[in-house]
């Protein structure tokens, strides 16, 4: 055996057409260069929407460092199929550091005009549901750093030196819709109120109805007040407080109603309204049946916090078989029937339907792990914040593609992973070749989405 010389028409990454043909249908990089402002004098190069483009398609590929967007590079064959030409890494570090506030505000409202692009380009069945409601989920997630010229960075609440990035996504299409980056130490209910008017001046008119879930850690009034004025139904996690306890406890076992979808699970509505929270709020207790014996021993754990202390010394001490872990949500959703009862069904659903904010936890996961959140290269707090929205755009192509090829059962619940797609679609090998002036993908044999999904997202118009 020996080894022949290397074959420049191979490529690593044949996958990252489809990149290319999201980005033709969809009008991509076109509607990112209308929002954001120039970042040259010059008209040459790469422009601030084609190097978000490049460095989320490295991302897509695999891409971790901004030194991978040279190996991106070196792929000859690849660049014919990329959607933009791939930069080198200090010529993306080097546009990165001319973003201003300007064109990351443009991201977003780039971001609002591509989904209404895709909501168009959906079947009809799929589209009137998207149009009917959006959901916004609002949650942030820790990203840690090493070195101590990382600007902006900051020690959390662990002692770990983290960004903390903020991210609103739309949770029926999957797509990350708003973002900031914030400092480890910062706290994210400080700036909400603005990121969820910000979002919803650049999704006004895309749905009929717009509602909001976050956890506890935005526990605060002003976020609530905000979504109330704009018209928002809200579901939001509220803080264990002695005040909440002493509601909850004082409710008896019979207002109790079986919550969907869980066993030993049950949710009632109580009797806690906070100071400064709109007037029509409900508060819902959600309690979860536990064995004393699954009860942990360590002080740290934090499933004990669920637990009323009483309790949970009884449960330690082996006097009660078991007890209850419970949860807290502050919602306007209406849950009484017209004669001021609480509607069980509505109870239920409300609780249900608040659960699934679970979604952006599984996005802000598909961006770490599948795109490249995990890791912020740059002392420029600036390129990192590029870096995060071309993470969060990488996942945003993943469901576009997933929706407009119809790979995702239709109803955005059978969504694979970055990691999956990439290892399905976009890091499959073929041999590009040319004949009669026609492009041609060889992929090696192996079962693989690329000859499903790129003749679907070819037959689609231009956008």
């Amino acid at each position: 055996m020996r080894i022949g010389a290397a074959d420049a028409s191979l490529t690593s990454s044949a996958g990252v057409a489809a990149v290319t043909e999201v980005d033709r249908v969809l009008a991509l990089t076109a509607t990112l260069d209308r929002h954001l402002p120039a970042i040259k004098q010059r008209d040459r190069g790469l422009s601030a929407g084609a190097t978000l483009t490049a460095i989320a398609s490295c991302q897509l590929a695999g891409g971790d460092h901004l030194v991978s967007l040279d190996r991106r590079r070196a792929d000859t064959a690849g660049q014919e199929l990329e959607p933009v030409p791939t930069p080198a890494s200090t010529t993306a570090a080097g546009l990165a550091q001319r973003f201003t506030e300007q064109q990351f505000s443009g991201i977003e409202a780039a971001i609002a005009q591509v989904n209404a692009r895709a909501l168009d380009l959906t079947g009809q069945v799929r589209s009137s549901a998207l149009r009917r409601r959006m959901t916004l989920d609002i949650d942030a997630t820790d990203i840690e750093v090493y070195g101590r010229t990382k600007a902006g960075a900051a020690y959390n609440y662990q002692g770990q030196r983290t960004y903390r990035a903020d991210v609103v996504l739309w949770a029926e299409l999957g797509v990350p819709v708003a973002a900031d980056l914030l400092s480890g130490a910062d706290d994210p209910r400080s700036s909400v109120v603005e990121l969820i008017r910000r979002t919803h001046a650049n999704l006004a008119g895309q749905a009929s109805q717009v509602a909001l879930r976050m956890d506890a850690g935005y526990f605060a009034a002003e976020a609530a007040l905000a979504a109330e004025e704009l018209g928002i139904e809200f579901a939001i996690g509220v803080k264990r407080n002695p005040a909440v306890w002493r509601a909850a406890l004082s409710v008896p076992d019979h207002a109790y109603t079986p919550v969907i979808g869980m066993t030993d699970t049950e949710v009632a509505a109580i009797r806690y309204t906070p100071k400064g929270w709109p007037k029509n709020i409900v508060c819902l207790a959600r309690r979860t049946r536990i064995r004393a014996d699954q009860v942990s021993r360590d002080p740290r754990a934090r499933k004990r916090r669920t637990i009323p202390t009483d309790q949970l010394t009884l449960a330690l001490d082996g006097r009660i078989e078991h007890v209850y872990g419970y949860s807290f949500i502050l919602t306007n959703r209406p849950v009484h029937t017209p004669h001021g009862a609480v509607d069980p069904e509505l109870l239920a659903e409300t609780e249900y339907w608040h659960r699934h904010r679970t979604d952006i936890e599984a996005l802000n996961k598909d961006a770490k792990h599948g795109a490249a959140l995990r890791h912020l290269p740059s002392a420029d707090q600036t390129v990192n914040r590029v870096w995060m929205w071309a993470a969060l755009l990488a996942c945003a192509i993943s469901s576009w593609i997933q929706e407009l090829s119809g790979i995702d059962r239709g109803n955005g619940r059978g969504r694979r992973t970055i990691t999956r797609l990439r290892h399905e679609l976009i890091n499959i090998p073929a041999r590009i070749t040319h004949p009669g002036r026609a492009t041609v993908l060889r992929p090696p044999p192996a079962a693989n989405l690329l000859p499903l999904v790129l003749p679907r997202l070819q037959a689609l118009p231009s956008g």
